[in-house]
């Protein structure tokens, strides 16, 4: 049995991942989310998604970007026509 690093749960189907060289085990992506996501520079919520990244900074979107002084960011692009 193996133990989650985040809430220490001693698991039999724990799981590893290996991220800039290291390897960290969890019982949970919701665990492994809470250690390893990076988290938005302006409201500190884990970015699970893709996020932005400017300035050498991450944002969990386009608003904390702004709010933080990023001016050429956005949610959507423009729209394309749909296909045919």
């Amino acid at each position: 049995m193996k133990t989650c690093e985040s809430c220490h749960n001693e698991y039999d189907k724990c799981f590893d991942v290996s991220i800039g060289g290291t390897t960290h085990t969890f019982d949970s992506f919701a665990c492994a989310i809470h250690a390893l996501a990076p988290r938005c520079e302006k409201c500190k919520v884990p970015i699970i998604g893709h996020g932005i990244e400017a300035r050498g900074a991450y944002y969990c979107c386009a608003s904390c970007a702004r709010m933080a002084g990023v001016s050429d960011v956005a949610d959507h692009g423009d729209d394309a026509p749909s296909a045919p």
